[in-house]
Order: structure tokens, then C-alpha cells, then sequence
């Protein structure tokens, strides 16, 4: 059946209108897909526990080149489309996304006056191909969909993400056997225009829905919308699964299939931002402060990044009232916290050398080398404490980019990350 879609222009996402009962009954009629899901995952269990294993002994104990792996996405703002450039250039980004959904297929020409200022400012963007309802209802208008979306901006755009989120019946896939009927058309598409794909784009941690869509669909990207929020800080746990042990798990799903060795990219992550009320997309516990996001957002690119099994994530995004890392809701547009910490990380970060990670029960100290600069970027979850460093330390720097003054004995480490510059 088909529900008439509503989207939520304030969270950008739809509301969810198809009756529960309605999706139960699909979910009992097709209950054999779920049997398909259950054979498929047992079937790879051993080589992927074995590569899972592996991939934790050897995280963060081995060099990291970090190279094009900061990126951010976007959203046409109309006559602000300048200002977000200028933004995204600040930034230090060179890498965005951009979404385009099914339902404005209509206005190709208002995305790619977008698209092409983004082109001319050397800004590489993914487009990702947003679907609702009625594309698995009517796959005919889908696929015309993608080749009108493929064959318009293959000269500037390489690589489009098909599908989005679709482990969300919100967003119109109600199983696995739905997205494969969805992404299929176009993978002929692809070849037709030149153009690479990138997928499966689940949310969450339902890694699961892997093994079952990678047999099937080629796709020259590999990934994951890995939100943590849920579970507030990125060092949290669930099912006593870190970010970090999530990682290392999808990297050793990614290696058990048929996609061995394909990059693995964060398509979105994000947090919610408290007293944003309708312009935030989750309600309750996943909303934090906005000092809370801008610590979680450093955090959480440097323990995807560094563990060598990510290698690029895309911050959804750069202007969004209920958790970008601009807030747009008055003019001027005011630049969150988050701004400065992502723009700071950027500038160290980018082109830097991963070297290893100090083992240390309080603390997270990552090390790294960038041209003649050896530093650590360290951080702790509990309460603040002194710690000594046994290098000289010539200069502290905080989240944001400030040099602060510090011990030269005993650098205090707190939730807000630090850059530790040695001599």
C-alpha cells in the first residue's frame, strides 16, 4: 500500500504515516525475508567474528594517513547559496553531499545551480538520492528519477548514493528485498553515465542488513549513516558496542563479502541539539548542548578515523537549526561551537600522520605527526584530571583553536579535547 508522504521541512525528514498496524502486517506477510536475513548473517558469523577479532587486536596500533577523510554536507539555502561556499571553504572542506529527493525531481534545475557554484569553488560533493513510498510502489518513477539525476550531472558529480536510511519505514522501504527492487536499476544506470555508486546507506547499528544487500548490489563505496547519538557520548556503549568495536565489526562485514577491501564511508552523523524543539530531528535523551556536540564531533571523527577502518565521514550538516554546525534561524546566520572545533580539526588534522594511541586507563591520547609538528589530541569521558607527558610540551591548544596556557609538568585533560603540541 501507499500513504500519502509528508516531509518535515523543520528536520529535514519525513514523518512517519504509515499506520503501524499496516507495517505489521507487511512485516507477518513477508516474514520469510527475515528468514533470508537470519541464513545469510549465520552463514559469514565465523569469518567475520575471526576478522572482527583481528581488526580490534590491530586498531589504533598502526600508522593512519589521514587524507580527504574530513567532509560536509549541504543544502541549497537559494539567494545564501554564496554564503554557504564561503562557509564550507572556511571550514576547510573540500568534500560535501548533497541530497536530492525522489519527490523534487521537478526542480533538477534549482539543484544544479547549486551544484555547479559548489563545482566551480572546487568543492568534490556525493549526491544522494532520497526516496519515499511511492518509488517502491511505482519503481518505474524511481528509475526515471535516477537516470534524469545521472545523466544531468555526471559531468561534475562522480559518485551518488543510492537509497537513503531505507532501514526506517519512514522513509518508504518497509525490507531488505524492497531497497534491492529500489537500488538495482542502477547499477546499469551507473555504467550507461559513468558514474560510481556509493550504498547501502543503513542507519544505525543494523549491521545486520549488510551481508544481504552487498551480495547483491556492487557498489564501488561502501556506507553507513552510524549514528551513536542514542547513546550520547561516542565512547558510550551499546550491547556493549563502542563506535570504536562498530567499526571494526562493519569493517570485518564489509571484508567477509564480496566488496572485500572497498572504502568505507560515513555518509551522516550528527547530534541533536537541546532547545531546538521542532527543527530537532530526535526527541528526549539524544539532544545535547552544543559545547556536548562540538566535544562528540571531534571525538567521534578521530575514533572512526584513526582505527584505519573509516575513511572518510560526511557531518550532516553545515546549516541546520536543530543540529548543524551553523544555526539559521535569525540573521546573520550564528556559527555553533561546532564550527569552530570541526574547522580547527580540519586545519591540524587533514594530511596528518596517525601514528598511535597512548594506552591509558582515564584518557584517550591519540598521536600524530603533520610536516615537522609531532602532537597528541587527547580527551577524557570522567572528570578532569592532570596528566604528564613524557615529551617537553611547547604549546596546548583547546577544541577551538586557541592556545591556552598550561603546567609544563601536568596538562589537565578534560571532556573537551585538547591538541598537545611537543617540542
Amino acid at each position: 500500500m501507499s500513504f500519502k508522504f509528508e516531509w518535515n521541512a523543520f528536520a529535514d525528514q519525513p514523518h512517519n504515516v504509515a499506520p503501524r498496524l499496516e507495517r505489521f502486517r507487511h512485516h507477518l506477510k513477508h516474514v520469510d525475508t527475515y528468514l533470508t536475513l537470519f541464513t545469510s548473517n549465520l552463514h559469514l558469523a565465523l569469518p567475520v567474528l575471526k576478522l572482527y577479532l583481528r581488526n580490534l587486536k590491530k586498531m589504533y596500533g598502526q600508522p593512519v594517513q589521514l587524507e580527504n577523510a574530513f567532509a560536509l554536507s549541504v543544502s541549497p539555502h537559494e539567494e545564501r547559496n554564496q554564503e554557504v561556499i564561503e562557509n564550507l571553504k572556511e571550514a576547510g572542506v573540500r568534500h560535501s553531499l548533497v541530497r536530492i529527493p525522489s519527490w523534487e525531481a521537478g526542480k533538477l534545475d534549482y539543484y544544479g545551480k547549486f551544484l555547479e557554484l559548489l563545482h566551480k569553488n572546487g568543492i568534490d560533493f556525493v549526491i544522494a538520492l532520497l526516496q519515499r513510498r511511492e518509488d517502491v510502489t511505482f519503481s518505474s518513477s524511481w528509475k526515471t528519477f535516477v537516470e534524469a539525476v545521472f545523466s544531468r550531472f555526471n559531468k561534475i558529480c562522480s559518485f551518488y548514493e543510492v537509497g537513503h536510511a531505507w532501514n526506517r519505514t519512514k522513509w518508504g522501504v518497509w525490507d531488505y528485498k524492497e531497497y534491492l527492487q529500489l537500488a538495482l536499476p542502477s547499477l546499469n544506470l551507473a555504467q550507461k553515465y559513468a558514474v560510481k555508486l556509493v550504498g547501502p546507506a543503513v542507519i544505525d547499528f543494523e549491521f545486520h542488513l549488510y551481508p544481504p544487500t552487498l551480495d547483491i548490489l556492487a557498489f564501488d563505496k561502501v556506507s553507513s549513516l552510524l549514528y551513536v547519538d542514542r547513546q550520547g557520548a561516542p565512547e558510550n556503549s551499546q550491547f556493549g558496542m563502542t563506535t570504536a568495536r562498530k567499526v571494526s565489526l562493519l569493517r570485518a562485514i564489509v571484508d567477509s563479502s564480496g566488496l572485500r577491501g572497498r572504502d568505507l564511508w560515513v555518509t551522516e552523523v550528527n547530534w541533536p541539539l537541546k532547545g531546538t524543539g521542532k527543527y530537532s530531528p530526535a526527541s528526549g535523551k539524544p539532544n545535547i548542548s552544543e559545547e556536548e556536540q562540538a566535544n562528540y564531533l571531534v571525538r567521534y571523527f578521530v575514533i572512526c578515523l584513526a582505527s584505519g577502518h573509516i575513511q572518510r565521514i560526511y557531518w550532516w550538516q553545515l546549516v541546520a537549526p536543530g543540529y548543524g554546525l551553523i544555526d539559521s534561524r535569525n540573521l546573520p546566520w550564528r556559527k555553533r561551537p561546532s564550527f569552530s572545533a570541526f574547522k580547527t580539526m580540519v586545519k591540524l588534522l587533514d594530511k596528518s600522520l596517525f601514528v598511535s594511541k597512548i594506552k591509558d586507563k582515564k584518557a584517550e591520547i591519540f598521536l600524530f605527526n603533520k610536516e615537522e609538528e609531532s602532537f597528541a589530541l587527547c580527551w577524557t569521558k570522567g572528570p578532569a584530571f592532570d596528566l604528564s607527558f613524557e615529551r617537553p610540551v611547547k604549546k596546548v591548544l583547546n577544541r577551538d583553536g586557541e592556545e591556552i596556557s598550561f603546567h609544563p609538568q601536568k596538562i589537565t585533560i578534560e571532556e573537551n579535547p585538547k591538541y598537545v603540541f611537543f617540542s
